[in-house]
């Protein structure tokens, strides 16, 4: 082979990852214990309508795979609990299962990832021992395949195989599933694959008996002193989430391995629950889900991992009222059968954010002058907000008022951080509203009239990344016409190279 057709062979490498490296995402699971569950068609129109780029299936279902066909959709196929024993009994048994579930359906129906079994360990850990040669036997179907760059193999573990989560930089798995846990990092490590975790911040909630806040397990930014501080490291956390991913960054780190991605299949919060379950509430789930969205589209890691951003699957599209347990564990769903939303809720991470160009944060009327003192102080100190326009002979000093002066410099930081994890708290004084509160020529950030100051202009994300409103997303596309025109021109004297 010359060297020319070597150097094709390095680009289209370089692309492959260049692209799979593009951005965070929000996933969504789709379970199948659903009274009247829609057909496989209408599944996938529903998915199209809310703009969602990943999903991820409990089996390996032949209508939903085909009607998934040429959408672009990235799959998430799974090997159930029942098929794991087999699978990883017969390389000859796991050779069809790749034959007959996936090798049928690509590259139509984009599938690029195996996810086998779903939390073995602590749900059926008589088939620990064979987890890992299922995976394996996976995997070598897939080499045989000639699908092993295209789709990785992994397995979700739940939160319960790290007894103590926090402080993350303490956190250890169980050392009962040391042996297997050592094999699973090592495959993973040498199939250049990703951790998969099921991540509930509301079990954890639940389970903490009150120890942690509900705005943190709700990942509503706390405010710098309400903030989780790890003591070892003094990262700060003011969202569950991100210490959940972290203690098993730092879990993983125990077993001497790194630069294993972790991917989130399973987050989410029950909309309705029964008499035992207060905090099971529509109210709490939309919080929760569309905090959830915000996070992964800052394109970022936890504390510990900032450059490995947070991909995440919801759990899940459609309730499933066929579910055994309590009443919580049959509302789960984001959507009804029809394709309406359970509560407000945009599911995808691109330009159906919210505008926070129209959101601003205040001082609550009547608040304790202490407070809102300690507050104003902090924003325009520690919190860096642009506070000259409320000092003496600037636009917006009158009324010279604490509530006016905190609500200025409130915004102020709100705009400038809130896609970095800043919130609109500031000791419990502050709240968020939809109405300008901008006067005269006193212009409040974010105000679509804003005069002094800089206009925030909040980004806008794609499915894969930021849109082309930004210079990210510049780039991309400067790299995506010179790749393809490369490859284009390439491709015409491919013939002549000997």
């Amino acid at each position: 082979m010359t060297n020319f057709k070597i150097w094709i062979q390095a680009l289209i490498l370089f692309c492959g990852v260049f692209f799979n490296s593009a951005g965070a995402f929000i996933g969504i699971n789709i379970g199948t214990e659903v009274s009247n569950l829609p057909s496989a068609a209408d599944i996938v129109a529903i998915l199209k309508a809310q703009k969602l780029t990943h999903v991820r299936l409990f089996d390996a279902d032949s209508h939903m795979l085909n009607a998934l066909s040429n959408t672009g959709i990235e799959v998430m196929v799974s090997v159930t609990n029942e098929e794991v024993l087999g699978l990883g009994e017969s390389a000859s048994a796991a050779a069809a299962w790749i034959n007959k579930n996936v090798a049928a359906y690509v590259p139509s129906t984009n599938i690029t990832a195996i996810s086998v079994g779903s939390e073995v360990l602590t749900s059926i850990p008589n088939a620990a021992p064979i987890l890992v040669p299922a995976m394996n036997y996976l995997y070598k179907a897939l080499v045989a395949s000639n699908l092993n760059h295209l789709i990785k193999v992994s397995t979700p573990h739940s939160m319960d195989i790290i007894p103590r989560a926090f402080p993350p930089s303490t956190a250890t798995f169980n050392t009962t599933w040391n042996s297997t846990i050592f094999l699973i990092l090592q495959f993973l490590k040498n199939t250049n694959s990703f951790y998969m975790l099921n991540a509930y911040p509301y079990y954890e909630y639940v389970k903490s008996g009150g120890i942690f806040p509900l705005d943190y397990a709700l990942l509503q930014p706390l405010s710098s002193v309400k903030q989780i501080v790890d003591p070892n490291t003094l990262f700060r956390y003011d969202n569950m989430l991100d210490a959940l991913v972290d203690a098993t960054y730092y879990s993983i780190a125990a077993f001497n391995f790194s630069r294993i991605p972790i991917v989130v299949t399973e987050t989410g919060w029950p909309w309705f629950g029964g008499a035992n379950e207060p905090d099971a509430t529509a109210q709490n789930a939309e919080a929760y889900n569309n905090n959830l969205i915000r996070r992964v589209s800052n394109d970022s890691g936890p504390p510990s991992q900032q450059a490995i951003p947070i991909n995440a699957y919801i759990y899940e599209l459609f309730n499933e009222d066929q579910r055994p347990g309590p009443v919580s564990e049959k509302n789960w769903g984001v959507l009804f059968t029809n394709g309406t939303t359970v509560y407000d809720i945009s599911l995808s991470v691109s330009d159906d954010l919210p505008n926070f160009s129209s959101v601003f944060c205040i001082a609550k009327p009547g608040g304790d002058e202490r407070l809102l003192r300690d507050g104003l102080n902090w924003a325009c100190g520690a919190g860096r907000s642009d506070c000259r326009a409320i000092q003496q002979g600037q636009p917006c000093y009158f009324p010279d008022t604490l509530q006016n002066h905190a609500s200025y410099a409130y915004n102020d930081y709100y705009q400038k951080k809130w896609n970095s994890g800043g919130t609109c708290d500031f000791g419990g004084t502050a709240t968020t509203t939809t109405v300008d509160p901008s006067y005269g020529s006193c212009r409040f950030t974010g105000s679509s009239n804003a005069s002094t100051g800089a206009v925030f202009q909040p980004p806008a994300f794609g499915p894969i990344g930021p849109s082309s409103g930004s210079s990210k997303n510049l780039v991309h596309s400067v790299l995506v016409v010179v790749m393809i025109s490369t490859l284009f021109l390439l491709n015409m004297n491919l013939r002549n190279i000997p």
